[in-house]
């Protein structure tokens, strides 16, 4: 039972006053004695009768209010999930210097210059930038802008991580229009499923897009699709010669190029 403080027993209420208005007295009056205390007490009745109606429901009422069924909603404050202050696309290259990269300590590697707002790898057996900073290793997307300016062979040779293994996307190689990842069971790009062969100009700046997701990594160039390969059952390697390149680096074999707008997409 609900006890609340302050609320009187009904047995300790004092004795109530009959109502003073003139019915009642005017009933009371035209009444022998005996029968006006009669009178009296019967009205007294109905007065402790109504005022323990009234404080029962009012008790009732209030113990309702105390159940789990009875509760009075309470506002809650909901707080918006944090959001992340890191940018959805990350640019890894600022335009203006080598911020985040080194130049790759490739034997015989040419020059390595950032102007107009790209950096220019020159003409040496192989030339190349490797990022020295974190980068995920699964589910994200690089996305580039590179052309080759003089030569003949690749001139974006793109290693990247592939969780704990390393791989290349080479564009422009084996003579100038190979495309395909180096390596795959042990295969180069030249001689496995990924193989493809465009005609590149130079000169010409392409849209160069890969996609690294749990079993499968995506490469597209402009708005072509040229890799599409299913990797849970692949050994999944590079050559030897881009070794300094990981995790993540961008190569020329024999050939100057440029490469600009270079970003990071975590998916």
């Amino acid at each position: 039972m609900c006890k609340y403080p302050g609320v009187p027993s009904l047995a300790k209420l004092p004795n109530l006053p009959l109502l003073h208005c003139p019915l009642p007295l005017m009933l009371f009056s035209m009444m022998t004695p005996a029968k006006a205390h009669i009178a009296r007490r019967g009205v007294s009745s109905l007065l402790y009768a109504n005022t323990a109606i009234l404080l029962a429901a009012f008790v009732g009422w209030s113990c309702a209010a105390d159940k789990p069924g009875g509760e009075k909603a309470v506002s809650k404050t909901v707080t918006a999930p944090a959001t992340s202050t890191e940018p959805a696309v990350k640019n890894l290259f600022d335009g203006k210097t080598l911020a985040g990269w080194k130049v790759t300590d490739f034997a015989g590697h040419g020059e390595v210059t950032v102007k107009d707002g790209t950096v220019v790898l020159e003409t040496g057996q192989m030339t190349g930038i490797t990022w020295t900073n974190d980068l995920p290793r699964m589910n994200y997307e690089l996305s580039l802008e590179a052309m080759r300016v003089e030569g003949s062979d690749f001139f974006c040779g793109l290693t990247f991580p592939v969780a704990k293994d390393p791989c290349s996307l080479i564009v422009g190689g084996w003579g100038g229009g190979v495309v395909g990842l180096s390596s795959l069971d042990s295969q180069d790009a030249s001689s496995n499923e990924t193989t493809k062969y465009v005609t590149f100009k130079n000169g010409r700046w392409y849209a160069i897009r890969l996609r690294v997701t749990p079993g499968k990594i995506e490469a597209w160039i402009d708005a072509d699709k040229v890799v599409d390969v299913a990797t849970a059952d692949k050994t999944i390697s590079i050559r030897l010669e881009v070794e300094e390149s990981k995790p993540l680096g961008i190569a020329s074999w024999s050939t100057t190029a440029a490469l600009r707008n270079l970003k990071l997409r975590k998916l």
